[in-house]
């Protein structure tokens, strides 16, 4: 599946769905230093933490964290569940501020590659076929009907946005029409991969359910049906929570600097 969603016209489409706004996207930057991103991680109180075993790894563990206000020590919740990443592993995306790890000979995300994106995120709408979240949910939610549209086309002004087809002029030759994905995205959450839409620098990246044949996705991050329902019900937006994604050895350099959880 290719996947993840920009939000600038997500906002209009999810207050007039239900009511909900949702929460800025963070600034597009490579992978680099400490700071923004320490920053940020230093203000939530919410991580998905997901972690290969390499580069060109399909299978991972995520992790929960919450932690009840910024600052104080991480506390894992339940265990770690399986997911899998795109079929060509993982490559450096354009997240919320640079990691000072970034080697030459890393992989670099690209539209097109089914590599998912490494680096830190934050987590944006969350999306399903029903036409309300369920009870209980804390993030904004849209329903997704025939006419929502993920553009993939990097010619194009709304190249990795979600779009009503019916509120815009389309201008592009390429896009996924979400509802007819199928029971993948049945319940799912935006990545925010690339939110300033940088061309060829990846699009539609998503958090969404996983194929029965164990295989990985087209650049998006997935796992059972009943797991993704688990963290979608979990998450709040005033956590500011964020997508922690980048093989473990990489993670592993960067945990003490930007106050991450040590992994068990």
């Amino acid at each position: 599946m290719r996947a993840q969603i920009r939000t600038l016209l997500l906002l209009f489409l999810v207050c007039a769905a239900c009511g909900a706004a949702r929460t800025a996207p963070g600034h597009a930057g490579e992978i680099g230093q400490a700071g923004g991103n320490r920053d940020r991680i230093d203000q939530s109180t919410q991580l998905l933490v997901v972690t290969t075993p390499g580069w060109d790894e399909v299978n991972g563990k995520l992790w929960r964290y919450e932690r009840k206000r910024a600052g104080v020590r991480w506390r894992q919740v339940g265990e770690p569940i399986p997911v899998v990443v795109g079929q060509k592993g993982l490559g450096w995306g354009i997240g919320l501020a640079p990691i000072g790890i970034r080697s030459g000979a890393d992989p670099v995300k690209r539209e097109g590659d089914r590599k998912s994106p490494a680096g830190i995120f934050a987590l944006g709408t969350s999306f399903g076929f029903s036409a309300a979240p369920p009870s209980g949910w804390k993030v904004p939610y849209l329903a997704l009907s025939p006419a929502i549209e993920c553009v993939d086309d990097v010619h194009s002004k709304f190249y990795n946005r979600v779009v009503d087809r019916g509120t815009v002029t389309p201008d592009w030759n390429s896009s996924e029409h979400m509802r007819a994905v199928g029971e993948y995205y049945r319940w799912g959450m935006v990545i925010d991969q690339n939110a300033g839409s940088q061309p060829e620098g990846g699009s539609c990246v998503f958090l969404h359910i996983r194929g029965g044949d164990g295989g990985g996705t087209e650049g998006c991050t997935a796992m059972a049906k009943p797991q993704i329902e688990s963290i979608l019900g979990w998450l709040r937006s005033e956590a500011h929570p964020l997508l922690i994604q980048m093989p473990l050895q990489q993670y592993r350099q960067v945990e003490k600097d930007l106050h991450l959880p040590v992994l068990q």
